[in-house]
C-alpha cells in the first residue's frame, strides 16, 4: 500500500509537467478559442440524415406513407437545431483561422448564416435521394451477389461512403469548414473508404468491396463509374512556390469519363490524367498524368508464374 501511495503522489507533479506542455507546444490543443464542432454531435447528425435518406432500415420500424411524415418531420426540426449550432461553431472556427478573431460579439452573426446554410443543405436531401437512389441501383446492377437492393443499404460499405461522401459534398460546396472532412474520415474509420468531400461524383456510382480506395479532393468522376477495392485516384508531387509551400487550389487528381471501370489496385495519379469514356483500367496498372482515349482497355502483363516441387 505505500509502494502505491508514493507512485500516486507522483500525479500532481506529472500534471503539472503535461500542462506545461500546453504552453510549450501550442500547435496541437484548442484553449482559450471559441468551441470546435463536436464530434459525437457530428456523428448523431449523420445518423439521423441516414435515417431520413433511407427511412425504415435503421432506427425506427413499423413506418408507412401515413406515418412517416411525422417521423420525419421530427427528425428534421432537430437537424434544422443540431445543425445550426455544429455549422456555427464551424464558421467561428473558419473566422478564427483567418484571424477574424471569434468575438463574443459575432457569435449571433455567425448562428444566423449557420441558419441559412443548414435550410439550404437540408432543402439538398430530396435531390441527395434521387442520386443515392442511382448508386443503390448500380451496386445492385453490377454486382451478381446481390439478392436485392436492401441487402446492399443494409451491407454495402461502398453505399455507406458513398452516403457521407454525397452529404459532406453539399456541405462542402456550401462552405462549412472541418465539418464535411469529419464526416468523411468517420466514414473512412467504418468502411476503410476514403473520400474527400471536394470531390465531384456523377450518379450511378459504384465501389465493389471498396476497402482501401482513395478519391481525392479534385477528383472528377462522370456517372456510371464502377471502382474494385483498393483503387487509387491520388495526386503526385505537389507543386511549390519559392519559399517551399504548397500552392495550393490546383487540380491535382484524376478526370474519370462516364461508364469508366477500375479494376482492383490500379493506380491513377495526377490533374492531368483523364480516363476516356467507356474505358477499362486492368488490375494493378498504374496511370501518372496521362490521358487514355474512350473505349480503351488497359492491362498490364501478365507476369510469367513458376511452378517447383514444394520442399
Amino acid at each position: 500500500m505505500a509502494t502505491d501511495l508514493s507512485l500516486r503522489a507522483r500525479i500532481p507533479q506529472l500534471t503539472d509537467r503535461i500542462v506545461a506542455s500546453y504552453h510549450d507546444i501550442g500547435t496541437i490543443n484548442h484553449l482559450g478559442h471559441c468551441p470546435l464542432p463536436n464530434t459525437l454531435a457530428v456523428v448523431e447528425i449523420a445518423e439521423s440524415l441516414k435515417e431520413i435518406l433511407f427511412p425504415g432500415y435503421r432506427r425506427r420500424e413499423n413506418l408507412n406513407m401515413d406515418n412517416v411524415v411525422y417521423y420525419v418531420g421530427d427528425l428534421v426540426d432537430a437537424l434544422h437545431d443540431g445543425l445550426t449550432e455544429q455549422i456555427a461553431r464551424a464558421l467561428r472556427y473558419g473566422a478564427d483561422i483567418l484571424d477574424q478573431h471569434c468575438e463574443k460579439g459575432r457569435v449571433a452573426d455567425f448562428e444566423m448564416r449557420a441558419q441559412e446554410i443548414a435550410i439550404q443543405f437540408l432543402e439538398t436531401l430530396p435531390d441527395i435521394r434521387r442520386m443515392l437512389a442511382s448508386d443503390v441501383a448500380a451496386a445492385h446492377n453490377g454486382d451478381p451477389a446481390s439478392k436485392a437492393q436492401d441487402e446492399i443499404i443494409f451491407c454495402y460499405p461502398g453505399v455507406e461512403a458513398i452516403t457521407i461522401y454525397r452529404l459532406a459534398h453539399e456541405l462542402h460546396t456550401l462552405g462549412v469548414p472541418l465539418i464535411p472532412r469529419m464526416l468523411t474520415e468517420w466514414a473512412h474509420s467504418r468502411t476503410g473508404i476514403d473520400i474527400h468531400p471536394g470531390a465531384t461524383i456523377g450518379g450511378s456510382f459504384f465501389i465493389d468491396h471498396g476497402t482501401g480506395v482513395v478519391i481525392g479532393e479534385t477528383c472528377e468522376i462522370a456517372d456510371n463509374v464502377k471502382l474494385y477495392q483498393g483503387v487509387t485516384l491520388g495526386a503526385v508531387s505537389f507543386p511549390c512556390d519559392a519559399e517551399g509551400n504548397i500552392i495550393r487550389g490546383q487540380k491535382r487528381h484524376p478526370t474519370i469519363e462516364e461508364g469508366v471501370v477500375i479494376y482492383s489496385n490500379a493506380t491513377v495519379l495526377g490533374g492531368a490524367t483523364v480516363i476516356g469514356a467507356n474505358s477499362m483500367i486492368g488490375a494493378s496498372v498504374s496511370i501518372m498524368n496521362k490521358k487514355i482515349a474512350p473505349n480503351t482497355l488497359v492491362t498490364v502483363e501478365k507476369a510469367n508464374l513458376r511452378y517447383r516441387e514444394a520442399s
